[in-house]
């Protein structure tokens, strides 16, 4: 797919995006972007529910609200920094265990929050990734493995990276460093999308998947397009840096799309599209989607175009 930013009736933008659905043995369901079908992407922050899952299977023991937080990318809004540290004073360990860079908050809204409470310098906690990294910190407690965590050849890292193999059948082919400095794993859009097929799917994952169904917002933020597509494609969803997006229909199959500019919108405009096409979105839905499936473009605070489907090709 063509997704193009029109403003005032001139595209000022074009992104092309690549997006593979999938059934949990690998069946291919659709396809769109073949061109860049066998070009790999690193999943980044879409990782992070099969994370949480090895975390919850080393000893984590999170409640489904902290695996949300934990399976999330949050914007450290009050509930999510409670949940944050609930997690590790649970355990005995405090926000000077988190391995993630000290960071300010991802949204405005939180940003002037922890500002107007005084706070001078940026905090690991703040970190969108700081639940994915305090589920890493519980498990390496109950396993009494090192706490310093982030490396490739820690145990917790190789359980992640076998599991990863494990829900791409054999699609990861690269291991690199996220943002967070944890190890991020390069895939295709055709194995991500199998991935996030056995989100759903399988029952080893049935916890994480539950727990990012019922707990949205503390996934990802009440006004972003992940938590939208959630609440309104009974689906669970989780996007990564770089304009990638999973999704796991809970009808059983997964949705996997990579806007090759590294820009996010185009590849949540994509999903929606995509789904409109195989019949999973009805009327309702579909309009309260209309902006993440056509997002406005303003001038002067007005609407003065949309961002839409240009073509197929790409």
């Amino acid at each position: 797919m063509i997704a193009g930013l029109v403003r005032s009736g001139i595209v000022e933008s074009r992104h092309p995006v690549s997006v593979a659905v999938v059934d949990s043995s690998g069946r291919l369901i659709a396809l769109s972007g073949e061109r860049y079908m066998d070009r790999a992407f690193f999943m980044r922050s879409a990782a992070k529910p099969f994370q949480a899952a090895v975390s919850q299977r080393s000893g984590a023991a999170l409640i489904p609200e902290q695996m949300a937080v934990a399976a999330g990318s949050h914007t450290a809004q009050p509930v999510h920094l409670a949940f944050v540290r609930s997690m590790l004073v649970e355990v005995g360990l405090d926000e000077q265990d988190l391995l993630c860079p000290p960071a300010w908050p991802a949204s405005s809204e939180s940003l002037a929050r922890v500002a107007a409470a005084g706070a001078a310098a940026p905090l690991p906690v703040f970190h969108n990734c700081s639940g994915k990294h305090a589920g890493m910190l519980r498990a390496c407690a109950s396993q009494d493995w090192p706490l310093l965590y982030t490396g490739p050849e820690h145990p917790l890292q190789l359980a992640v990276a076998e599991h990863m193999d494990d829900v791409t059948d054999g699609g990861v082919t690269s291991i690199g460093v996220d943002g967070c400095g944890v190890p991020t794993f390069a895939v295709t859009v055709r194995s991500m999308a199998l991935a996030f097929a056995r989100l759903v799917i399988d029952d080893d994952l049935a916890p994480v998947a539950s727990a990012m169904s019922r707990f949205a917002a503390l996934t990802a933020d009440g006004d972003r397009a992940e938590t939208k597509l959630a609440l309104w494609s009974h689906s669970v969803v989780k996007g990564g840096a770089e304009g990638c997006l999973g999704m796991g229909w809970f009808g059983g199959l997964g949705i996997a799309a990579k806007s090759w500019t590294g820009v996010f919108a185009p590849a949540a405009m994509a999903v929606v599209e995509t789904m409109r096409r195989l019949g999973l979105l009805p009327d309702h839905p579909y309009a309260m989607l209309a902006e993440v499936g056509r997002p406005l473009v303003l001038g002067g605070g007005k609407p003065v175009g949309h961002m839409m489907l240009l073509g197929e090709g790409a």
